[in-house]
């Protein structure tokens, strides 16, 4: 009997460096008191969203509740949070 036609390879162990990627949510509540022009300049200015990206976030904020307008690290996000909240905006971060 003849030898197999695949050849064995050997195999490597690899060590990987198992990082925590956990992401959170910056989460933008809707209220009766800020105006739209008010949020839309906080989320450009603490969130650095594209004055499109900041009336769209707005628009679904006024009308689903809440909004996720950032999602990333807590270290990231607490600051940006702090921000918006220092601004009279209801936000939290999940």
């Amino acid at each position: 009997m003849g030898k197999p036609f695949y050849k064995e390879q050997e195999s490597e162990q690899l060590e990987l460096e198992v990082v925590d990627l956990e992401e959170h949510e910056l989460i933008v509540f809707n209220d009766d008191v800020n105006t739209f022009d008010h949020v839309i300049q906080t989320l450009i200015e603490v969130c650095q969203h594209t004055p499109e990206q900041a009336e769209q976030c707005t628009l679904i904020i006024h009308y689903k509740g809440k909004c996720t307008v950032k999602i990333g690290d807590f270290s990231e996000l607490k600051p940006m949070r702090d921000a918006i909240c220092d601004r009279g905006i209801w936000a939290e971060v999940f």
